[in-house]
């Protein structure tokens, strides 16, 4: 094992070490129900605002988008934007008034809104996909880590980051992980901005550009692993030794020429370049730098079709997403739940800002990985390709898997917290401590079973899918439930279900590999253009059919979301059902 391969182990243990001694923090004091759910309300917005901002930026951020705009330029930037401005809808419609309902979980709330225990289990049944649909990217994140800086078989990295996620929640629950995600946060941001400084000195340093109409091109000879099938766009002719199932002939150490046009290349197949070869790009990229730094580049077919999706699902998203919501009922007020959005966009506006100029950089020096596609490794490999094979190349690739490896860990614990809080409450029935121990177990069970089977999509892309499920069912549901009196519970149920099928279909489709380049395609790929004014249009047309079934405290309750704390209409929802703690 090489050593840059043993002090990552090194890294990625210690972080792992860390999280548990400052969890144990949270353990001693994590006794009632109310603590492993919320933590009993009283974690005030600068902690929170670093714990939400650990949890919120995962796979997708560490290491997805960076890979994205690797690969797409320009066309990727909406990623970061859509993650970040998500909050800010979050800010202005959600945050206060979700805090104020008294709930623990998105299924309390729609109980407390529209009291129907049927809309509380569809609720229920959604926070349970969208949780483990988001945790199948972060335990395969784990994986390419491991295998990346180890060439350890990623499984280990998968199985390795459950049972620490899972370790973790069962000791102390929320109020452990908060302490935990805090932590996460300002290290991974450390780990991130350290090599993108120290990339970006080089370039400012040196002669290379981006801004020209050629591919990127290869500094030094390069050999290049093919792990799946790919197919590779040539501008210019290239010349390599391949090694493996090329064009559709087998060959062992074969020179070859490869002129202008599409050339089919294998799984296990290996590539050798020359320096200063052209870089063939996986078909689909953009190919010259020029046309990497222009939106909607030529052969993207239906590109603003899918942007256009792509932000509506994202803006949205992020008010939808369970792990995300659960945050905020852990403030000690309303008041505190806005402050703490704020602060959240300040931190994962810096974060994007800095994972941003990392994709950039790694078309320079990573070109490697657009031909295998592997994009996903840009944040991984940038170190060693600034610094070479030396020990500060080392120390710092360490950090960074350091860095990606609290990425995943810290949305993870969320993850198992948000979907554990509503097994134990709404399928278990009880809230006890023991249930909350064991529905973590199965919240992290599940996932990781799928995560070794189910084939890996870019990172981003399938957060993105996520956010579109998100978008297309909790964000109508909050959003008329918090604002719109005239919400009826037959209203919600359809809006979440017509959402939730429209868009969960198109996941299905996507992870399937079904979906073609056509417009229906690209619907299929970012659903969220449909499905989620279907889920609003569903769901208030249906309630204007059933108006009649507006709850009679309505009013009373949409004043208790909009009133401040100081009037003493808050309530708690755990308190007044009469669950034991512990």
């Amino acid at each position: 094992m090489t050593t840059t391969a043993i002090l990552a182990i090194v890294a990625m243990g210690l972080v792992a070490v860390a999280s548990a001694v400052i969890g144990s923090i949270g353990v001693r004091v994590a006794r009632s129900t109310s603590d492993f759910l919320v933590a009993s309300r009283t974690v005030g917005p600068t902690a929170n605002a670093s714990a939400i901002s650990g949890e919120y930026l995962s796979a997708a951020s560490f290491l997805g988008i960076a890979g994205l705009i690797l690969r797409d330029g320009v066309d990727a930037l909406w990623y970061p934007v859509g993650y970040a401005a998500g909050y800010l809808a979050l800010v202005l419609f959600v945050a206060a008034p979700l805090r104020r309902s008294g709930a623990y979980t998105v299924p309390d709330f729609a109980e407390a809104r529209l009291r129907s225990p049927v809309l509380r289990m569809v609720c229920t049944i959604f926070v349970i996909i969208i949780g483990w649909l988001y945790l199948l990217p972060q335990l395969q994140g784990a994986g390419l880590t491991i295998a990346i800086v180890t060439s350890l078989p990623s499984w280990t990295g998968e199985v390795a980051a459950a049972v620490v996620v899972v370790a973790t929640v069962l000791l102390g629950g929320m109020r452990s992980i908060t302490f935990v995600q805090a932590f996460q946060y300002w290290f991974k941001f450390a780990a991130l901005a350290l090599p993108a400084v120290i990339a970006l000195v080089y370039f400012v340093g040196g002669d290379r550009t981006f801004d020209r109409p050629a591919p990127p091109v290869f500094t030094a000879a390069t050999t290049v692993s093919i792990d799946t099938d790919v197919q590779l766009q040539v501008r210019a002719p290239v010349d390599l030794t391949a090694t493996g199932l090329v064009d559709g002939v087998q060959r062992v150490s074969a020179s070859l020429r490869w002129e202008p046009g599409t050339h089919t290349v294998k799984a296990d197949a290996t590539l050798d370049f020359l320096a200063g070869s052209p870089v063939p790009i996986v078909a689909g990229a953009p190919v010259e730098d020029a046309d990497w730094l222009t939106p909607f580049p030529e052969g993207r077919p239906y590109g603003l079709l899918a942007t256009y999706s792509l932000i509506l699902a994202t803006f949205l998203g992020t008010m939808g997403l369970p792990h995300v919501l659960v945050r905020f009922y852990t403030n000690p007020d309303g008041r505190a739940a806005r402050r703490t959005a704020v602060v959240v966009l300040a931190l994962i506006g810096a974060f994007y800002m800095t994972v941003t100029l990392v994709g950039a950089l790694s078309r320079l020096y990573t070109p490697q990985l657009l031909v295998s596609g592997d994009t996903d490794a840009a944040v991984l490999l940038l170190p060693s390709a600034v610094l070479g094979s030396s020990l500060a190349g080392a120390i710092l690739g360490a950090v960074v898997a350091a860095g990606a490896w609290a990425a995943f860990l810290s949305t993870s614990s969320g993850l198992v917290v948000s979907i554990a809080g509503v097994l134990s409450t709404d399928l278990l029935g009880t809230g006890r401590v023991r249930d909350f121990r064991l529905s973590a177990v199965l919240a992290g069970a599940v996932p990781l079973a799928l995560s070794l089977f189910v084939t890996r999509l870019d990172f981003s892309e399938a957060v993105a899918l996520v956010f579109a499920v998100a978008a297309s069912t909790f964000c109508p549901l909050l959003l008329l439930g918090i604002w719109w009196r005239g919400l009826t519970d037959r209203g919600a149920i359809a809006g979440v279900l017509v959402g939730g099928l429209l868009s969960a279909g198109a996941v299905g489709v996507s992870l399937a590999g079904i979906a073609d380049s056509s417009w229906a395609g690209v619907l299929l790929y970012r659903p969220a253009l449909v499905s989620v004014p279907a889920a609003f249009l569903v769901m208030v047309g249906v309630s204007k059919l059933t108006a009649k079934r507006v709850p009679a405290d309505a009013d009373q309750v949409l004043l208790q979301l909009h009133a401040p704390e100081r009037l003493g209409l808050s309530r708690d929802r755990l308190a007044e059902r009469g669950r034991p703690g512990g």
